[in-house]
């Protein structure tokens, strides 16, 4: 009789630190929308920052990135809060996160984030916030807003629904536009090689 390898054992594990990044979408009297992002580090055991005692459960970082959009993603206004931080000079940037107003969320945003806030121009914390502003502000207009689409993206059919062919899962070519939206699907592209597809055009407007 054949034995059977047993299953492994999963190792005993603790929670020695949790961050948490969150983000909520406010819509406002004025027509226009507030993306409100929060990182939050937080550890469970005390430590010691800046030669002081920080308790467990207590925050590490704590940092908030508030920033105004249109309909065409665009940002108008942009703000930031440290409220925890290991130093006491984490939030004397002199308003930074204001060099936001102006990008829009869907045109090379990350590559002028990096530019305008990279390195020591920021906090590096509230920067890693920025990178999920665009889904985030995708998400939260669904079904709310008509988003205004770049001019590069004038050549989409009319009305095809803004995120298709966006990712993986809603490339044109894929299963589940045909279920889904099978009005705008497209046939698969024959394989060139055998055993392996050709990567499909990802449209990503934020790099």
């Amino acid at each position: 009789m054949r034995n059977t390898p047993a299953e492994p054992t999963a190792p005993v594990r603790r929670l020695v630190h949790r961050r948490s990044i969150s983000v909520e979408c406010y819509a406002r009297e004025d027509g226009l929308w507030d993306l409100q992002a929060e990182l939050r580090d937080v550890k469970t055991r005390d430590i010691t920052l800046s030669e002081r005692n920080r308790p467990a459960g207590i925050p590490v970082h704590d940092m908030l990135l508030v920033v105004t959009i249109d309909n065409a993603l665009n940002i108008t206004e942009a703000r930031s809060h440290t409220l925890f931080s290991p130093y006491a000079t984490c939030d004397d940037h002199d308003d930074a996160y204001k060099k936001l107003v102006g990008l829009n969320l869907l045109r090379g945003f990350r590559a002028a984030v990096r530019e305008r806030l990279g390195g020591v121009l920021g906090c590096t914390h509230l920067t890693e916030l920025t990178q999920v502003l665009p889904t985030a502000a995708i998400q939260g207009l669904a079904g709310l807003a008509t988003i205004a689409l770049p001019v590069a993206d004038a050549e989409r059919p009319a009305h095809m629904p803004f995120q298709l062919n966006r990712c993986h899962a809603l490339r044109l070519d894929g299963p589940a536009v045909a279920e889904f939206y099978p009005r705008w699907a497209q046939p698969a592209v024959p394989q060139r090689v055998e055993g392996k597809m050709p990567t499909p055009h990802i449209e990503d407007e934020t790099s």
